[in-house]
């Protein structure tokens, strides 16, 4: 894992660079952006996410997160990043790569929220597409899985831009805002770029 061989941690490392914008740590520096994009994306976020506490937005929530980003990250558990916009730094949403698995599975999970200002445009797509870099050659993972609603068809077309591909439906898989949810599966291999070459030869 050559991204958490600095001495630093993974709260202080390098930001990941994409296309556009780039990826890094949260750090309590970041709580008033992030509860103002938050609370002014909230009926666009909701129906995808896990129901939201009374506390979501306050300050003492967001310190919460951030210790139990840090705790998953230095037990190679999880990764959490911000998105931001090259440029001016504008925070446009984040993503986590949770339920690291190594042994014989070295493997995570996906998620991500953009912003309601910022849909449409890109972003999220770039974000996934450094994130994989990230997991595929810092962490050495040799798989990343996605879960996503059927009526979610912005993430799936996110995923299916990155490579994913779908494996199946899952009954009741996650509660999403309240209540158990059908999702949709999807994975991308670190070697699905060589295996589509094999299938596809130039």
């Amino acid at each position: 894992m050559a991204f958490l061989r600095t001495g630093l941690g993974f709260e202080n490392a390098a930001p990941i660079r994409g296309n556009g914008l780039w990826l890094r740590a949260p750090g309590m520096s970041d709580f008033v952006q992030w509860a103002e994009l938050r609370a002014m994306s909230r009926a666009h976020l909701t129906p995808w996410e896990p129901q939201w506490s009374s506390d979501e937005l306050t300050r003492s929530a967001f310190r919460r997160r951030l210790r139990h980003y840090a705790r998953e990250s230095r037990e190679d558990l999880g990764y959490a990043f911000f998105v931001l916009r090259a440029g001016d730094e504008a925070l446009v949403g984040g993503l986590t790569l949770t339920n690291v698995r190594r042994g014989i599975s070295q493997s995570a999970t996906l998620g991500y929220w953009i912003g309601l200002p910022h849909i449409r445009r890109g972003y999220m797509t770039s974000a996934v597409t450094a994130a994989l870099g990230f997991a595929f050659d810092d962490l050495r993972l040799h798989r990343v899985e996605a879960a996503c609603m059927p009526s979610n068809a912005a993430s799936i077309r996110v995923l299916e831009r990155c490579g994913f591909e779908n494996e199946g439906r899952a009954r009741s898989y996650l509660k999403i805002n309240g209540v158990w949810q059908d999702h949709l599966l999807f994975a991308r291999l670190s070697n699905d770029n060589a295996q589509a070459g094999e299938r596809n030869p130039a």
